[in-house]
């Protein structure tokens, strides 16, 4: 078999990465090898994300760099698969002549057969049927060599529509792996060397719901916890409608369960979550954090939030900012209100303007460096177990590894603590990172 270049480039979450290391390990099967040069590719897979403006213009820029490439070799095929490919079809065609393969979310399994009728016939391929079963969901991903940590996909798809949100008409309804398929991939990764697994879906808390009498998020924690050679569990992203007290006192109960939690808020204001159609109140939002610090007092606890939505005054813009400072998050992902066709925000009246959109981000971020330079400080002396992932980019000297509270921790080390934990006494606090002395 002849071996080809593959070059795989990925914008959007961690789901996406996750996708795009499936397209690999599909792709390496039939003679595909994956490279870091674009220019050596003989295929150019473009996975993407469509939950935000900005990252949906990134991909017609990304494109249209691409598209150069194929001036210079004709034999290049281009294919676009992810959200964007989902939500535009043919008319990605359209935008972009040259494209030989748009492929939906739930035909990544389909991949190979795709490329073999392109490379056959020079047909150009559009499929992006949703299913009611989605077999890519099954698809194995070896770990790369020396890999300590991987990500494993239980579930895809959102029932909740948000008013904001394109993904349950991308990604579909919710859909679980079974419980066997989960826990044979698992140890699997770990009998290849895999210490820490993160598991993956659009509203984890939701796992085994859509299906009768099948086991819940915390019992499917609990088997993971027993597979011999992980260390560490992880896992993204919750809904705070629909986190349990079984799931908060897991955290205290689970030795392996990572003392961390993404808990998307979106906006502090009870106006604006409700008619971003997030099913809590502020309170409701409040009483679970407290739970989950009292459950589990070292917990580190990151979130999302989203400014400039349709309607918001200055005063709930107000109620998010009072929101942070009460609560203090380790980190927060923020943006900008981004209207996508198909969602119900997209009729609401009472736009916000870009530039007070801007300000409003501007005020919001510079709040929350402050928070987090403060939570990163207050660990400055402490002693933390720290799983080494590999090298720091910065400097060869130095490995780079996770605290259990997903605090990135560079020191002085060797190749040979990759995998490991080893205990790290932080000795400097920065904003995206601490330094260490490994005792």
């Amino acid at each position: 078999m002849d071996k080809k270049n593959l070059y795989i480039s990925t914008i959007g979450c961690q789901m996406n990465v996750h996708d795009s290391e499936q397209m690999a390990a599909l792709m390496e099967k039939e003679g595909y090898v994956c490279t870091d040069d674009v220019g050596q590719a003989d295929l150019i897979l473009l996975n993407t994300c469509s939950i935000r403006e900005k990252a949906a213009q990134k991909v017609m820029s990304t494109l249209g760099r691409y598209r150069r490439l194929k001036t210079k070799k004709a034999s290049l095929i281009i294919g676009v698969g992810g959200c964007v490919a989902q939500q535009l079809g043919e008319r990605l065609l359209l935008k972009v002549p040259d494209l030989d393969l748009v492929f939906g979310t739930h035909n990544i399994h389909r991949l190979p057969e795709f490329i073999s009728e392109i490379e056959k016939t020079g047909k150009k391929i559009v499929e992006t049927s949703l299913s009611e079963k989605t077999p890519s969901l099954g698809i194995l991903t070896p770990p790369r060599k020396s890999k300590v940590t991987a990500f494993v996909t239980i579930m895809q798809g959102c029932n909740n529509f948000c008013a904001y949100c394109v993904v349950p008409y991308l990604r579909g309804r919710e859909e679980s792996r079974p419980l066997e398929d989960i826990l044979e991939e698992i140890a699997g990764l770990a009998r290849s060397g895999v210490k820490e697994v993160t598991l993956l879906g659009q509203n984890v808390n939701s796992y085994g719901r859509s299906t009768k009498g099948a086991t819940g998020f915390v019992e499917l924690l609990s088997e993971i916890e027993k597979i011999e050679g992980i260390k560490r569990i992880r896992f993204t992203t919750s809904h705070p409608k629909d986190i349990s007290d079984s799931l908060i006192e897991a955290f205290s109960q689970l030795g392996k369960l990572c003392k961390h939690i993404h808990l998307p808020v979106q906006s502090g204001s009870d106006r604006i979550l409700s008619l971003m159609n997030r099913r809590y109140t502020k309170n409701d939002y409040l009483e679970k954090v407290e739970k989950l610090r009292r459950s589990c007092p070292e917990i580190s606890i990151s979130s999302d939030v989203i400014v400039g939505f349709p309607g918001e005054t200055d005063g709930d813009f107000q109620e998010t900012i009072d929101m942070m400072e009460e609560i203090r998050f380790d980190t927060l992902f923020s943006f900008k209100y981004s209207e996508r066709q198909g969602t119900a925000a997209l009729k609401m009246e009472g736009k916000v303007s870009e530039p007070l959109k801007k300000e409003r981000l501007r005020i919001l971020q510079s709040l929350q460096e402050l928070h987090t330079l403060e939570k990163n400080k207050a660990m400055e002396g402490h002693i933390e177990q720290v799983l080494v992932e590999g090298f720091s980019k910065n400097c060869r000297s130095d490995v780079m590894g996770r605290t259990s509270t997903n605090k990135i921790v560079n020191f002085t080390g060797h190749g040979d603590l990759v995998g490991t934990i080893v205990p790290v006494r932080i000795k400097e606090a920065y904003l995206h990172s601490l330094r260490g002395e490994m005792l």
